[in-house]
């Protein structure tokens, strides 16, 4: 098989399915193992000196793998598949990859050296002298070659969606959450800090996702080679469109950074409580959110190398559509249902009954912003496939300012709350900002039907908000229950609660068959 007859043009909805499946699988485990390590380690110095180790690199992931380099990667691959010899395609492949490995390579033995500086930066509250700065460096002496591990990872994966292969890329991160399950039940045992275990579990769980690639890429015919050129044409133009990127493609990723850097200033366990949080709400981003602007990112490209412009601001309203009706729900479920979600999940061994209400503050701060951190990523993908990068950075930048001065105003009264809201806002801006430039371009409008639609979605919305603030019950009650009731009680409450959803919507008149548009 030729790798531009391995195209495949399955449908958005087909393919968006498929990796909201994937990633499902991964966000579930992704949730065991938060609670396992909530379990074992609690909320305290050493797991806010884990979280820090661990979120450096995974900054980096979403910044620069996930972010400006597979926005940058996936147009300029689409151009080659459209446009390019099939030696063309290859040799591309194989000059980027080489680039990306050698530079990222560096990076990682740098960062090892600057472990120390590199804490004082993104947790400067913890103190040059204290256990958790001590740990924190350790550990991220450990977890920072995740970034060469993933970012390779995220490379292959983007050449395997181009190419239609949307599923195994979406598995992946499966790896990454039972490699540190693992080493939670296999490794800590045996180590002088156990803690470390952890950082070890971040290491191997990189090297695997990057290995499980590499016989897809095989039979397709595209594993890189070896080969180092610079002045290849379709290098060039991705390190060219990659350097704005670095900051519009991940605006919420920099603000949560800028929340962990303040949270370290906050009481002990602020860090560790903006995390909790925050990894539920990344529940739905990464299903719906994300896989939505993964699948669209291709076929944006293709559309807008073939000049279709049309069908690109279909292909704009179908995910905006989408997106809106998962994203409002789930933004409501998480708000009301805070407090439940971290008891049954997290609320066990070392994770404490305080540790619940203070991380159900952050939570609900972050559901306010559940649906702007969703649309954020669709909407940036429609100027990304049109190899625009310089809008959403001037975009960024000013939502970056914005999320500072709110961090600043409301972290004092607010405590981590604010700084979670002051993400929330930001993200609001952001979108708002993205919407009204894809308007002016004449890319994005809404049609008539959308005052329908909202009604539709907003009476389902409140139908569903009565029944889980009837059925949920209050806070203490959760605590004081067995994890078996916890579990039984929290599925009747989501059950319910989509059931609800999902009946108001069919008896207002939305169709499945309406989100196959493409």
């Amino acid at each position: 098989m030729t790798a531009k007859t391995a195209i495949k043009q399955a449908g958005l909805l087909r393919s968006t399915s498929l990796v909201s499946f994937m990633t499902l699988l991964s966000r579930i485990l992704g949730l065991a193992r938060d609670a396992v390590i909530g379990y074992f380690f609690g909320a305290g110095a050493g797991a806010d000196a884990f979280w820090v180790a661990f979120k450096i690199p995974n900054f980096l992931r979403r910044l620069f793998a996930e972010g400006s380099f597979s926005l940058a990667f996936v147009p300029v691959l689409a151009e080659y598949q459209e446009k390019h010899s099939e030696d063309a395609l290859k040799d591309f492949i194989s000059h980027m990859a080489s680039i990306l490995a050698l530079v990222l390579s560096f990076l990682s033995v740098l960062a090892m050296l600057a472990a120390p500086w590199i804490i004082d930066v993104f947790a400067p509250g913890f103190g040059r002298e204290s256990t958790r700065h001590a740990l924190a460096t350790h550990m991220l002496r450990i977890t920072f070659p995740y970034i060469l591990f993933i970012s390779l990872t995220a490379f292959s994966g983007s050449i395997l969606n181009a190419f239609g292969r949307y599923g195994v890329p979406a598995f992946t991160p499966v790896l990454l959450n039972v490699s540190i399950i693992g080493a939670c039940f296999l490794l800590a045992p045996h180590l002088a800090h156990p803690l470390l275990a952890l950082a070890w579990g971040v290491f191997i769980g990189g090297c695997a996702q990057l290995v499980c690639q590499v016989p897809f890429l095989r039979a397709l015919g595209c594993l890189p080679r070896f080969k180092i050129h610079l002045h290849d044409p379709g290098v060039r133009k991705v390190l060219t469109l990659m350097l704005p990127t670095l900051i519009g493609s991940s605006v919420s990723q920099i603000n949560l950074l800028f929340d962990t850097i303040f949270a370290s200033f906050l009481p002990v366990g602020s860090v560790s409580w903006l995390y909790y949080s925050n990894r539920l709400v990344q529940f739905p981003l990464g299903v719906f959110g994300i896989a939505i602007s993964t699948v669209i990112l291709p076929h944006l490209s293709r559309q807008h190398v073939d000049a279709k412009g049309e069908k690109y601001a279909k292909t704009l309203e179908w995910a905006m559509r989408t997106v809106m009706l998962i994203a409002i729900p789930s933004a409501v479920g998480l708000a009301l249902l805070a407090g439940p979600l971290l008891t049954t999940l997290f609320q066990y061994g070392h994770f404490h009954a305080r540790d619940v209400m203070m991380a159900r503050l952050s939570l609900i701060a972050f559901a306010f912003g559940v649906a702007a951190f969703m649309l954020v990523k669709v909407f940036a993908a429609g100027f990304y496939a049109r190899q625009d990068t310089k809008t959403p950075v001037r975009i960024a930048i000013w939502c970056m300012v914005s999320n500072i001065v709110l961090s600043l105003l409301l972290m004092g009264p607010l405590k981590h709350a604010g700084l979670a809201l002051a993400t929330s806002f930001s993200a609001w801006l952001n979108t708002f900002l993205l919407w009204r430039g894809l308007r002016q371009l004449g890319i994005h409008g809404q049609s008539k039907a959308w005052g329908l639609y909202w009604l539709r979605v907003v009476l389902a919305c409140s139908a569903m908000a009565l029944f889980l603030w009837w059925c949920q019950g209050s806070l203490a009650s959760w605590l004081a229950m067995g994890l078996l009731a916890r579990v039984g009680h929290l599925l009747l409450c989501v059950g319910g609660a989509v059931l609800i959803y999902v009946g108001v919507l069919a008896l207002c008149g939305v169709r499945l068959s309406q989100l196959r548009a493409q």
